[in-house]
């Protein structure tokens, strides 16, 4: 298995996932491309000592991005990603923001 570190990359804090987080006690992160439900599950459940009921997974497409500069047209893609919505058993939470253990 792969390090937990190496598999979640960040957490996702916008409104949204706050909003998730408050009501259903689910959690968002980015993760590895590579990664699957099984990995991510032990690694959440390792790195904060939480128990996982549920993962889902979704493959985010990049966007296409169009910049006009004095040259003429600049046209790019940004690089495609993976989130991961874990929901955690009842009872437990994970708190970013005090006593966090992401670093």
């Amino acid at each position: 298995m792969k390090k937990e570190h190496l598999i979640l990359i960040k957490p996702i804090l916008t409104e949204k996932a706050l909003k998730m987080q408050e009501a259903a006690g689910k959690y968002a992160f980015v993760v590895r491309d590579d990664s699957n439900k099984i990995q991510i599950k032990q690694a959440v459940e390792k790195k904060f000592d939480v128990t996982v009921d549920d993962v889902k997974t979704i493959n985010v497409k990049g966007k296409s991005k169009q910049m006009n500069t004095r040259r003429g047209i600049t046209r790019g893609k940004r690089s495609d990603w993976k989130k991961a919505i874990v929901t955690l058993r009842s009872g437990d939470k994970i708190d970013f923001f005090e006593g966090s253990k992401i670093q």
